[in-house]
């Protein structure tokens, strides 16, 4: 994917990509309740001129029900804005097989619609000879439709699960999602999935596809999902922190899962992203040290002590295992933003190695 050669802070997030690949609960949402400032922030994303797209592991509703939800919470969005993994799962089973092919659906109606949408058509009952089993949540699940689909995918059906979440938000806390509904086909007959949603790839390639977007920025507050995929789609990434992620799970994000930029919430998108960068390098912008968070992080990784500064702040790792050191004042996200990129430029930081850096930049606000 072509990338700018501009410095990442000449420009916001919003007039440096085309399109935003947004995860919804967490970030546009929390349950039914909209999170605050964000149907604010998107519209100024979109005055700005950046294309909005929501993207998400939820096969169970439509993508028109899916809009409607988001017009209520004061966010416009048509059905076509709304990318869902029973969107990618379909594609995956259309590109395999002819219109007009039976797959057994173990999932809700949104998955039927998408298989729809694609020429497919979804039955029941493993006695239609499905060529393949689409496996989705739905909160209703019965017993005899998984034994049908263990059946059918014993017989040979192509395997696609929208997505592997193991678990799924609700007002009583997280509770078994589609990943856990998975394993229950798996332990039975012994074949794994092809997986749609994120972080795997099919998704994203689904929201590009969809949107025709040249330089997307996927949004999303889980690193396991949203910016694992993000990853693996070769895409940039912003984390925000109104959902699952938290400061500390941010300094502490595995290889793989480490965001491009981070931001308290989706006004992100409309901020000049400060230049992070060792203390010896210019943070100025110019000649090329206002790198993104990771990239900065990237460039430290192979001394035995670094210190990077963000705005005001100076976070520090010293060699071996001393704790991470912060220093200085300023916009509490800056501080954050400095911690991650020197502990992303070690080769492993605990959660007591950061905890002194972090009691110093406290709680945001």
């Amino acid at each position: 994917m072509p990338h700018d050669t501009r410095a990442p802070d000449s420009r916001t997030p919003a007039a440096e990509y085309d399109v935003a690949l947004l995860d919804l609960d967490g970030v546009v949402y929390s349950g039914p309740e909209p999170i605050t400032g964000a149907a604010t922030a998107l519209a100024a994303a979109r005055e700005a001129g950046m294309r909005l797209a929501f993207v998400t592991n939820n096969a169970s509703r439509s993508p028109s029900a899916i809009a409607e939800q988001l017009r209520r919470l004061g966010v416009p969005a048509a059905s076509s804005d709304v990318v869902t993994s029973a969107q990618a799962a379909a594609t995956l089973i259309a590109s395999r097989f002819p219109p007009g092919s039976p797959v057994l659906v173990a999932g809700a109606m949104g998955l039927r619609l998408a298989l729809r949408e694609r020429g497919l058509r979804p039955v029941s009952v493993a006695a239609d000879r499905p060529v393949a089993v689409a496996q989705g949540y739905a909160p209703d699940m019965s017993y005899g439709l998984l034994a049908e689909a263990g059946v059918a995918v014993r017989d040979g059906a192509f395997f696609v699960a929208t997505n592997s979440d193991s678990t799924l938000p609700t007002p009583r806390g997280p509770q078994p999602g589609n990943g856990s509904l998975v394993q229950v086909i798996i332990t039975a007959t012994g074949k794994q999935p092809v997986v749609a949603g994120k972080p795997q790839t099919p998704l994203h390639a689904e929201a590009v596809a969809r949107t025709g977007a040249q330089r997307p920025l996927v949004v999303g507050d889980r690193l396991d999902t949203d910016i694992e995929g993000s990853v693996r789609g070769g895409a940039d990434s912003l984390l925000v922190l109104t959902g699952v992620t938290s400061p500390l799970g941010a300094v502490l994000a595995p290889v793989g899962r480490r965001p491009t930029y981070v931001a308290t919430d989706l006004g992100g998108l409309l901020e000049i992203q400060p230049p992070v960068g060792p203390r010896r390098a210019r943070l100025d912008g110019d000649g090329g040290v206002a790198d993104p968070l990771r990239a900065a992080a990237n460039r430290g990784r192979d001394a035995t002590a670094s210190t990077f500064r963000c705005g005001g702040w100076e976070a520090q790792r010293p060699a071996g295992s001393a704790p991470l050191k912060l220093t200085g004042h300023g916009a509490w996200i800056d501080g954050l933003r400095a911690l991650c990129a020197v502990a992303w430029s070690s080769q492993q930081i605990t959660a007591e190695m950061a905890d002194p850096a972090m009691k110093t930049l406290g709680e945001p606000g």
